[in-house]
């Protein structure tokens, strides 16, 4: 679930990336508009694994160096 998380939220920067450096929304490209039902999934899927992402912050790694 983390991974898959982690994917969205990468998607979710690549998008804004997009729409920073040239006014390109490829999510609403893609799905025809903002507020196209599958763009709004798309949005709140990436909006819901940024608030999951935030726990990683606080997460102690498991994995230790010896």
């Amino acid at each position: 679930m983390t991974r898959f998380a982690l994917v969205l939220v990468i998607i979710g920067a690549l998008n804004w990336l997009l729409v920073g450096l040239f006014q390109f929304d490829l999510v609403a490209a893609i799905f025809n508009g903002q507020t196209a039902m599958l763009s709004r999934v798309v949005y709140t899927l990436v909006g819901l694994s940024g608030i999951y992402c935030i726990g990683l912050l606080f997460r102690d790694d498991d994995r230790r160096e010896v």
